[in-house]
């Protein structure tokens, strides 16, 4: 089992970029105490190393879905400005939730798609009736269904079906990855301060 959450840094100063770089370590900590994996998909770093405007993230493991949900919401983490001497805020306010539209695709493979013969009708049909050189292909990832009957040969029409699916399945992976770009937009406009699920501090050092 596996879900996707959105941190975003919203429109705020670069400590909240900096806040999504100590969240996001301490959410990736609590999630491996409880068996759980993050992987790091996609980000848009801050100005200083280490800090993010946004991260997607996966998390996988068999209490996913409930693990994301507890860090979903508004976050706050309460420490001191690095860059500011002279502020007194410590509240930096951070939000997580799960990225609006679909999960980025997987990449087009060869191994994720069913290729059977088939007979089609049309010009030339008296030979292809005899003959299943026809190509029905289905990419089960995505569910896309193609029928190729261009060619007289099973090997010309599957090779012209794989590149088929190929296409179809990177525009929209590209359509995907336009919707996620938009979700990331629209998340640093919807971050409401104040009010945190989680308020989160820096360990004290033994």
């Amino acid at each position: 089992m596996s879900t996707y959450l959105l941190l975003s840094a919203g429109r705020g100063p670069q400590e909240c970029a900096w806040a999504v770089g100590r969240l996001l370590h301490r959410l990736t900590g609590d999630a491996g105490r409880q068996g759980l994996t993050v992987q790091q998909v996609q980000a848009v770093p801050g100005e200083r190393p280490g800090t993010y405007r946004s991260v997607l993230i996966r998390i996988a493991g068999g209490d996913a879905e409930a693990f994301a949900a507890s860090w979903t919401g508004t976050l706050c983490w309460q420490a001191p400005s690095p860059y500011r001497a002279g502020t007194g805020r410590k509240n930096w306010y951070v939000t997580a939730r799960p990225p609006h539209g679909d999960a980025p695709p997987t990449p087009f493979a060869e191994s994720d798609v069913d290729i059977v013969g088939c007979r089609t009708g049309g010009p030339g049909g008296q030979h292809r009736n005899k003959a299943s050189t026809a190509v029905r292909a289905t990419h089960r990832p995505s569910g896309i269904v193609l029928v190729v009957d261009a060619e007289r040969q099973f090997n010309l029409n599957r090779r012209i079906a794989l590149r088929l699916l190929r296409q179809r399945v990177e525009e929209g992976a590209d359509a995907a990855r336009r919707a996620v770009r938009t979700a990331r937009w629209r998340v640093h406009d919807e971050l409401v301060r104040g009010d945190p699920v989680r308020v989160e501090r820096p360990r004290a050092q033994r």
